[in-house]
């Protein structure tokens, strides 16, 4: 890896077997695997400080005092780049869509804790809303580093390349890792680092309708930044688990969740590594994943977001 990086503690997360869930998929107690990128260093895990790692670095680098991202409300991402960014010495700010609510819940609290400046697009344009906060900051004098949604850039995609780096040193050969995908950094970085698309199902969140493209133009970037060759074929996304949309809760995302925790003890989210495995027992159902292949399944993050009143209604009283 030829880029700079930071210390996030983001690497060496552990991988080990699903037996009982693996068991339960029809794909036996020793052909599931997770890796626990939940467990990354700061502000509760999640998968984005791989990414942060080398877009903190690419900050500093530039000079910048203070980074500008931006989300959905209940954005793991904006949670972990202020933390990111506090541990590195930055300051934050961050746009979020919508209108504030009238009780902050979730990762609003995190990121109240952690001083995110926030912004709010309301019905604005979400563009000219992040430019006007990067503009009022310069004009303060501060060197303001833009972090896309969700890290997602070539830069930000290199923690994946990592992360494939350190999924075929420890996993079984020949793995299929499955990820959620949104903004399509985190899935193009694993298929950059493995070198091929066939390897990564990535499960669509329902947050874009672009996010194949997404997913291949920066897995192309983000080994060429890495010094590899475009990771071979095209994009596997699932699009079965988009539901209504972003965030809104369905049946199988809930379902997924109660068997990761009932038979595993794992505790997902319900916006991305929920539908994830949602994705994974659709296709385990329906004979799409098979024994042919060890699975991984990639463990994002993102716990914070279960407990906020969208998801209340899961919540079972007569237990």
């Amino acid at each position: 890896m030829r880029h700079p990086s930071v210390e996030l503690y983001a690497t060496d997360t552990p991988l080990h077997r699903l037996e009982r869930l693996g068991g339960e998929l029809g794909l036996g107690a020793d052909r599931l695997w997770v890796k626990r990128d939940d467990c990354t260093g700061v502000a509760g895990g999640g998968n984005k400080a791989r990414k942060l790692e080398y877009l903190l670095a690419d900050a500093i680098a530039g000079g910048s005092d203070l980074v500008v991202t931006g989300g959905a409300a209940q954005s793991n991402h904006v949670r972990m780049t202020a933390a990111a960014a506090r541990r590195c010495g930055l300051d934050c700010a961050a746009v979020l869509f919508g209108d504030p609510p009238s009780t902050a819940e979730g990762n609003l609290v995190l990121d109240d804790l952690l001083g995110v400046h926030l912004t709010w697009s309301g019905s604005g344009d979400y563009d000219e809303t992040f430019e006007g906060v990067v503009q009022r900051a310069s004009a303060r004098g501060a060197t303001a580093y833009r972090v896309p949604l969700g890290g997602s850039s070539p830069v930000g995609a290199l923690g994946y390349v990592a992360a494939a780096r350190e999924i075929a040193a420890a996993a079984p050969p020949d793995a299929l890792v499955v990820t959620a995908a949104s903004t399509g950094g985190t899935a193009a970085g694993l298929a950059a680092g493995l070198g091929e698309h066939r390897r990564v199902l990535a499960v669509d969140v329902g947050a874009f309708d672009d996010t194949a493209e997404r997913i291949q133009t920066l897995a192309g970037e983000a080994a060429s930044l890495a010094g590899l060759p475009a990771p071979t074929g095209t994009v596997a996304l699932d699009r079965s688990q988009a539901g209504a949309g972003y965030g809104e809760p369905t049946d199988a995302t809930h379902e997924a969740l109660r068997m990761a925790a009932e038979l595993e003890g794992l505790v997902l989210d319900p916006v991305y590594s929920g539908r994830a495995l949602a994705g994974l027992i659709r296709a385990c159902r329906e004979g799409e994943v098979t024994t042919d292949h060890p699975v991984v399944f990639l463990h994002t993050g993102g716990l914070p977001a279960l407990l906020t009143a969208r998801y209340a209604g899961w919540f079972r009283p007569d237990r």
